[in-house]
């Protein structure tokens, strides 16, 4: 009798990331809606560039059929679809006809102002500073800022239900008590700066810490948190 030798394997480790999505909501009639939407697609032709979007179909009872025809309007728009909210629960499976899958469980993360495309400058050979945001007053609950270009900074607070998310580093000049993502386009080297610590969330490149992970004695505290390898490291700054 031979006994077959077990190879011991590692684990397989799984990381939670948090990705922002746009919401569409279309209004009937539908012909008009699509007329508004091409409109704002002139204005800023870049704005749905690379930017994952939901439809919300909560105001607009229509048939699978209907939806098909309106996904397709959307499709030739360049807006890229990742799923579908409020539809007909019996829509299960829509997979099938070619729909992007119902989705479920969302929340909402406040408005996103949509540029004014009059506002681009043509390319330039001239140098640029490095990309940041610089928010001079408080981030008020139930507001998402997204910023994947750079740093943001908020001379102020973020309140609690709040939402920071950079491509760099954070810097919070007053009390942090929602969620503050860096780092979110895989910038491994961002920080989280903030005057004092009171935070729901901190996440650096999809590595992340709630409220009960973070050390009773850092709370109140100035503090950074930064990325040692796979482990996110908190330390008081006073």
């Amino acid at each position: 009798m031979t006994t077959a030798a077990r190879t011991t394997r590692p684990a397989i480790r799984f990381r939670g990331r948090s990705f922002m999505a746009l919401v569409l909501a279309p209004e009937p009639p539908i012909t008009d809606w699509l007329t508004e939407l091409d409109a704002q697609i002139q204005r800023s032709p870049a704005f749905f560039q690379g930017r994952p979007v939901v439809v919300d179909l909560s105001a607009l009872p229509m048939r699978k059929q209907d939806l098909a025809a309106l996904i397709d309007d959307l499709q030739q728009r360049d807006i890229r679809l990742i799923g579908i909210e409020g539809a007909d629960p019996a829509w299960l499976g829509s997979e099938a006809w070619g729909l992007p899958p119902l989705m479920t469980g969302s929340r909402p993360a406040g408005m996103i102002e949509v540029p004014d495309g009059a506002q681009a400058a043509a390319p330039s050979t001239e140098a640029r500073p490095a990309a940041s945001l610089l928010l001079d007053r408080p981030v008020r609950s139930g507001q998402s800022v997204i910023f994947p270009e750079g740093d943001v900074t908020v001379v102020g607070s973020v309140a609690s239900g709040a939402e920071i998310i950079a491509g760099g580093s954070i810097h919070v000049y007053g009390t942090l008590r929602g969620r503050a993502i860096a780092g979110s386009t895989g910038n491994g080297g961002a920080r989280i700066f903030c005057h004092r610590l009171e935070a729901e969330l901190l996440a650096i490149d999809g590595l992340y810490k709630t409220a009960d992970d973070m050390e009773p004695k850092l709370r109140g505290r100035a503090v950074q948190a930064w990325l040692d390898g796979d482990a996110m490291v908190l330390a008081a700054l006073d």
